[in-house]
């Protein structure tokens, strides 16, 4: 049971004249005017933020509750989620609520059973705010992904976040925390906090002002930590001994998927250590260390740990300071893996020679489901080019012409079980070893069109077509 007390107010309640301002917005709600009980001479101000007893917190609508809310705690109420708290989706980023008006949504999300997704970013709820939710988080059993980004929450919010999630009570599996000025004593408290809370699935602490300790400490919270499938750590100030550490802890992770570094510093001597953990890690699918100023030189280690690697599908290098023979040692590590996973390199930045491209087709026909992406190939004449891109959907559609079958029964038929969905990389393969005569250019640009953001492909809007 919450027990948020509200401090005595300056003066005592009466009919003042900015009540009118209350009205409007009860009016913009479309909602019924609740009408204020006068307390008697002797009674204290303090309020339960429960709004005082259980029997009126089952009789006081959703909107009447947060209205109510709003007048106890002195702000102008938000137009936008009077309209939307029965959605699941809450989006509030960037309406300047600071923190009282937190404090204000925190105590209508109490007893609130729809809201699933709520973003606050940007809104400057500062310590008190991080504390309303968290107080809320303790009571909602809905509610499952938070957004508090940008809300500059320092070591103080830290400290509450993190004290929070070691009791492991909340129904939360989605935190983003980036851009809230944590630097490393703040890593040290979320160590604590994730090496035993085993509920949050994805924790984004990019753009934040971690260094070297601040990855020691995060490199031992990855080595206890049992829940975490997703990590976003990007845009901080990791170099070579932080790097060392965050490989050191990935090591003995088994449960991370998902791995974000991109706009760090981990050198040639981080990607030694990153190699390392490819060759032992068998749960990471996904590695973006983009813009780590690491050259041909740590590419090669990372070559290594791919020859043994049976679970990644996407590395992103872009942004790195390699040499298309560099970029030719890791289509080689692919090929000598004959257990390889991987489905997608980002090199976007690298010039490449047809005759890599010549490797990356040889490739190709033993791993179908990979797709690499360069940043050109030199001498390609414009006319290549333009063949190279042709609409892939055109191909597609006067296939079916041909057959007599819709652009939708086409698109099933690379399915063995008949479903609308399939992976990216079964649908690479499916399309690259199929009948209708189709590049990894055009391949990739189909897969735009049709991927969402899961990593999967879906033909399903297809359905209205006709024969």
């Amino acid at each position: 049971m919450l027990d948020w007390k509200e401090e005595k107010l300056d003066e005592p309640e009466t009919e003042p004249a900015a009540r009118n301002s209350d009205e409007t917005f009860y009016c913009e709600a479309e909602a019924s005017v609740a009408v204020e009980k006068e307390k008697p001479g002797g009674e204290s101000s303090e309020t339960d933020l429960e709004i005082e007893d259980t029997e009126k917190l089952f009789t006081t609508g959703q909107r009447e509750l947060y209205l109510e809310a709003c007048k106890l705690v002195g702000v102008v109420p938000v137009s936008y989620f009077i309209r939307n708290m029965e959605e699941s989706y809450v989006n509030l980023n960037h309406h300047g609520l600071g923190p009282s008006g937190t404090k204000a949504i925190a105590i209508a999300l109490v007893s609130n059973t729809s809201v699933v997704t709520l973003e606050l970013a940007d809104n400057c709820i500062m310590e008190e705010g991080t504390l309303s939710l968290v107080q809320m988080l303790q009571e909602n059993y809905y509610l499952q992904d938070l957004n508090i980004s940008n809300n500059d929450l320092g070591l103080k919010g830290a400290s509450t976040i993190s004290e929070f999630l070691q009791r492991n009570t909340s129904s939360l599996l989605n935190l983003q925390l980036s851009g809230n000025n944590f630097k490393d004593e703040s890593a040290e408290l979320f160590c604590q906090a994730f090496s035993a809370n085993y509920r949050i699935k994805t924790l984004d602490l990019s753009h934040n002002e971690f260094s070297d300790k601040g990855g020691e400490h995060l490199g031992q919270m990855l080595a206890l930590n049992i829940g975490l499938q997703s990590l976003d750590l990007s845009w901080n100030q990791f170099h070579t001994r932080g790097a060392v550490a965050l490989c050191n802890g990935l090591r003995a992770n088994v449960t991370l998927q998902k791995l974000d570094l991109s706009m760090n510093g981990f050198g040639n001597e981080g990607a030694t250590a990153l190699g390392e953990v490819l060759r032992l890690n068998n749960s990471l699918v996904y590695i973006d260390v983009s813009s780590n100023d690491i050259s041909n030189e740590g590419v090669i280690k990372i070559s290594k740990g791919l020859e043994f690697n049976e679970s990644l599908k996407v590395l992103k290098l872009f942004l790195n300071p390699v040499s298309m023979d560099g970029a030719t040692l890791l289509l080689l590590s692919i090929k000598r893996n004959p257990k390889s996973k991987m489905e997608e390199i980002d090199i976007s930045n690298v010039l490449v020679s047809e005759q890599f491209v010549k490797i990356l087709d040889g490739v190709c026909a033993i791993h179908p489901q990979l797709d690499v992406t360069y940043k050109a190939v030199q001498g390609f004449s414009a006319k290549k080019e333009l063949l190279l891109w042709t609409n892939p959907m055109k191909l597609i559609q006067s296939y079916a012409d041909q057959h007599q079958i819709t652009v939708i029964d086409f698109f099933k038929s690379l399915n063995p079980n008949g479903r609308m969905m399939m992976s990216v990389g079964d649908f690479r393969k499916a399309m690259i070893q199929d009948k209708v005569p189709m590049n990894p250019y055009q391949v990739r640009e189909l897969i735009k069109k049709l991927a969402e953001k899961t990593g999967m492909v879906n033909f399903s809007f297809l359905k209205t077509e006709k024969r």
